[in-house]
């Protein structure tokens, strides 16, 4: 019998598996790739490798024994975590947070986003490759800088991924002292260190080739998807929740909002480089203005109880490095909830990938998913 040797027709599909373990992510991701060649038909994510079973703790253990295990779900940002259900049991139970500790909350979340864009931006040009300084020199300096950042954690909290600041009514700790001089320090260093990212990166040819006008985002498509953060505002919508809806005294603070309006890779990386300084902007205003008086209304013990909410429901928000990060809570009056419901901004964001990716190049599967940021521990919960 003829053996029949079948030849390869570029206008054949094929399915390629990406993943579950590649750069680009946080995590651990799958990609099932239909390709033509080498242009994407179709790509779909299977997500679920990181799933903890967050929410179901939420409803088995206590408001005050289920806080800290938030702060292992976005790990890139543990505070933001913590701050998002903070205010919804504080709104669910009436309690009041003295200015002081609402001041520190946002000093420490602002610091949280720093790190965690750094992270970002250093993983990111990583997985562009060797054209960016030999794929490891940003990756280098940008975790160098979020090291300082870290420093200050670890001073503050005695921990530099889950620090465990908030508690119920306020914070955990007080500033230490020298701290507002090691901010001051670690601020200044960053401002130079920014601008010099910037100027290596929209000089780099290469760079440019790679993200400008790749995975262009529309603004109505991003909104459809329920999409947030920087991904929202690199398609030119200005919705940031700390101006939007503020909280903890965001109000008065001067900080713009940065958008850009062409939903490409490139405006994505432009969105968090700007709100890296407004960053800084913001916690050189909470230091110069940081009140007197206590960090709590409750008594400041390390470890608490309990607390008890009235029956009821609530949703907070707040605005993460990744977007609009919400706990809903439903109560029935017991020290624990009886249903949390967590609105991650990773998952809402990574949605949009099939629509992203159709139509485009495997070589730009990287650059797309890295401009979305998604943390899978967001991502699975």
């Amino acid at each position: 019998m003829e053996e029949k040797i079948k030849t390869f027709e570029p206008e054949e599909e094929i399915v390629l598996n990406m993943g579950p373990q590649h750069p680009s992510t946080h995590g651990v991701l799958r990609i099932i790739l239909k390709l033509s060649g080498e242009k994407i038909v179709e790509a779909k994510p299977d997500i679920g490798y990181l799933h903890r079973g967050v929410e179901k703790l939420g409803e088995t253990y206590t408001y005050v024994q289920f806080l800290p295990m938030l702060d292992r779900n976005d790990y890139l940002s543990a505070t933001t975590n913590e701050f998002g259900f903070v205010l919804a049991v504080e709104s669910l139970a009436n309690i009041e947070v003295p200015e002081r500790a609402q001041y520190i909350r946002v000093m420490f979340s602002e610091l949280s986003r720093i790190a965690s864009h750094l992270v970002w931006l250093g993983t990111f040009c990583l997985d562009l490759g060797g054209a960016l300084g030999g794929g490891t020199s940003v990756f280098l300096f940008c975790f160098r800088e979020r090291e300082k950042v870290l420093d200050i954690f670890e001073r503050m909290t005695g921990s530099r991924l889950h620090p465990h600041l908030m508690q119920f009514g306020g914070v955990r700790y007080d500033v230490y002292p020298g701290m507002d001089k090691d901010i001051k320090e670690t601020l200044d260093l960053l401002e130079k260190r920014i601008d010099e990212y910037e100027d290596m990166l929209i000089n780099n040819p290469v760079f440019l080739d790679r993200t400008k006008g790749v995975g262009i985002l529309p603004k109505e498509i991003a909104l459809e998807y329920g999409c947030s953060g920087p991904v929202l505002r690199g398609s030119g919508v200005k919705y940031d929740l700390r101006k939007a809806h503020p909280y903890s005294s965001y109000d008065k603070f001067d900080f713009e909002i940065p958008v850009f309006n062409n939903g490409d890779v490139f405006d994505r990386f432009r969105v968090r480089i700007e709100e890296m300084r407004q960053s800084i902007k913001i916690i050189r205003q909470a230091l110069e203005g940081l009140p007197e008086g206590p960090i709590a209304s409750q008594m400041p013990v390390k470890v608490k109880v309990a607390v008890k909410t009235p029956p009821g429901e609530v949703y907070r928000a707040i605005e993460s490095p990744r977007g609009e990060l919400g706990y809903y809570i439903y109560s029935d009056g017991k020290p624990t909830a009886y249903r949390v419901k967590i609105r991650a901004p990773s998952f809402s964001n990574l949605s949009v990938l099939p629509y992203l990716l159709k139509d485009h190049l495997v070589a730009d599967v990287v650059a797309i998913l890295g401009s979305l940021d998604p943390v899978f521990g967001d991502v699975d919960r």
